[in-house]
């Protein structure tokens, strides 16, 4: 007995079948049998193709081949047939047999012509195997079916190194659809890979000129033009840009270093000011225009007035502005300015480790030994395993003549010391001061003595 092939056709409209025949499926709801004109098919291909789809369901591709195989033998026309080779090849997809794969896509595609699901199986057989130069001819038969596909091909062209054709794809895909971020990277990556900035630069102009408020292509070209090294053209466009849209914030990350450079001072604050206060620019940018203004004031201690307010300004929400302050005076040692930037960053950011050292060891050399105290009680709160703060918070309170607070720190900080050999010593030689003080005299005498055997390293 025969049984009409109904089943299969239902799961496959859309992909093999003629589009009219499915929509006539549709249309009378599968009872009437539409599918007369696919033929009838044996029970021998319906199921070995069911085994198939059984088989590929639970991923046994091997299994679901050999049930495809048994029904290609049972199919009676070329659209069984072509049914047939196209689970074939997902199934060698599956399998990574792509040579396999791609032998079956082709026979549906020469039978039955252009089918997009068909395409579009091909097309990630060929991205798997980052076939970039095949996958060119298939996007553009996709096209056909889904315009989408135009930024597909553009991408490929860029892949296969194509770039004046990639370029031409995009600016056509821009005329048409409007400008992308996506896009505009593309084209980027393209003139990079080039170094084509020339056209880069031509191609950001004339987007400018056919629309002067946009921030976003300013910005990138005063950045090509840096790159180039043309500070005069980026000088340039940074004022442009100010001039068209006066409101910009981000326009000042140019234009502070160009004023710097050309030494209006005036200028470069204002704009630092105007970064330090947006809400547009992160903060490790603000951190790296604060470090330049810094390294001006090295060369310019003239201007270091301006450098506290700009500090003032930036460091309402954390110290780290502070600490840059304190390790430029550091730098130039001005140990209590270096020490007052250090204690107002730490009120601000007690997390900052290296900003907690700093402000202790400026602490104890000026003998701020109750300070000091407290302030490494706090910090062992937040890092209980630093080795350091136990020591210096064991010479705050030797300091203050508070034996055993600095006995009880000095001897729970000696765990955790880590092959340090001078800060071993440094724990024993304060240990011995700590017992001497207490008036111990043996054990005094054995720290003193660990801390005279401690060999340091040359």
């Amino acid at each position: 007995m025969k049984l009409k092939f109904l089943n299969i056709v239902l799961l496959f409209c859309g992909i093999l079948l003629p589009k009219q025949l499915c929509a006539q499926e549709i249309k009378n709801d599968s009872i009437q049998n539409p599918m007369d004109q696919l033929g009838d098919v044996t029970d021998d291909f319906q199921e070995n193709f069911f085994e198939a789809l059984k088989q590929k369901g639970i991923e046994n591709y091997e299994l679901a081949l050999t049930a495809l195989q048994k029904a290609e033998k049972a199919a009676k026309t070329d659209e069984n047939k072509a049914v047939v080779y196209f689970e074939m090849g997902k199934n060698h997809t599956y399998l990574k047999q792509y040579a396999e794969a791609e032998a079956n896509f082709n026979k549906v595609l020469q039978s039955q012509g252009d089918r997009l699901d068909v395409l579009e199986q091909f097309y990630e057989l060929y991205h798997q195997q980052k076939e970039y130069d095949k996958s060119i001819p298939l996007v553009q038969r996709l096209i056909t079916f889904d315009e989408d596909y135009k930024e597909d091909l553009a991408n490929l062209y860029t892949l296969t190194k194509q770039y004046n054709k990639a370029l031409a794809q995009l600016d056509e895909l821009d005329e048409a659809w409007g400008e992308s971020d996506i896009r505009n990277a593309l084209r980027a990556q393209i003139y990079r890979a080039t170094g084509n900035t020339d056209g880069a630069i031509e191609n950001l102009e004339e987007k400018i000129d056919n629309n002067p408020k946009n921030e976003k292509e300013y910005l990138n070209l005063i950045f090509l033009y840096s790159e180039q090294g043309n500070t005069e053209k980026a000088f340039e466009a940074a004022k442009n840009l100010l001039k068209n849209n006066p409101k910009s914030q981000l326009v000042h990350l140019a234009l502070y270093k160009f004023y710097l450079d050309a030494g209006n001072t005036s200028e470069a604050i204002s704009s630092m000011k105007i970064i330090f206060s947006s809400e547009e620019v992160d903060k490790e940018t603000k951190y790296k225009v604060l470090g330049d203004f810094i390294q001006f004031v090295d060369k310019n201690p003239s201007f270091e007035t301006d450098l506290n307010q700009i500090v003032n300004q930036f460091s309402v929400e954390n110290g780290r502005v502070f600490e840059k302050l304190g390790d430029y005076y550091a730098t130039k040692n001005r140990k209590e300015d270096a020490l007052n930037a250090y204690e107002k960053g730490i009120a601000r950011a007690p997390d900052n480790y290296n900003l907690l050292r700093n402000t202790l060891l400026f602490q104890i050399e000026f003998k701020k030994y109750e300070a000091a105290a407290k302030l490494s009680s706090e910090g062992l709160e937040i890092f209980p395993a630093q080795a350091l703060l136990y020591l210096l918070n064991g010479v705050a309170n030797n300091g203050l003549n508070k034996s055993d607070a600095a006995i009880e720190s000095l001897e729970t900080g000696l765990d955790f010391i880590l092959g340090d050999p001078k800060m071993e010593r440094d724990f024993y030689q304060q240990l011995a001061f700590a017992y001497t003080a207490k008036g111990n005299v043996e054990k005094a005498k054995m720290y003193s003595e660990k801390a005279t055997a401690t060999k340091l390293p040359n």
